[in-house]
């Protein structure tokens, strides 16, 4: 069973950077396919970014430019640097790691970004 832990979340000005990680126990994480999801208060969860066993990444079309994801299996590991935060960055991001039917979610962290 693979457990998440995502850590980085704070409270930053507009145009500034964070990265956030989401660390992971388990071997199965090497292969699983690692995607970042986000939350607003009020809002539908969405998908942030991706990135896939085989390296390959994929971005909401809201944060393309800005943001990278990234994996270090060596670390058990997926990043997601951002830059450039705008206040509507504003949400509870959750990364979760799914392989075939299994899937799971770390508990989530916070990032507020106010002026």
């Amino acid at each position: 069973q693979v457990q998440l832990v995502e850590s980085g979340g704070r409270l930053v000005q507009p145009g500034e950077s964070l990265r956030l990680s989401c660390t992971a126990s388990g071997t199965i994480f090497k292969l699983a396919n690692v995607a970042w999801h986000r939350q607003a208060p009020g809002k539908q969860r969405e998908l942030v970014a991706v990135v896939r066993g085989d390296h390959t990444s994929d971005y909401a079309d809201s944060v393309k430019g800005r943001f990278t994801i990234s994996r270090d299996n060596a670390k058990n590991s997926v990043y997601l640097q951002m830059n450039s935060l705008k206040p509507e960055d504003t949400a509870v991001y959750s990364c979760n790691a799914r392989l075939g039917a299994y899937s799971t979610w770390g508990q989530g962290t916070q990032v507020t970004v106010s002026s």
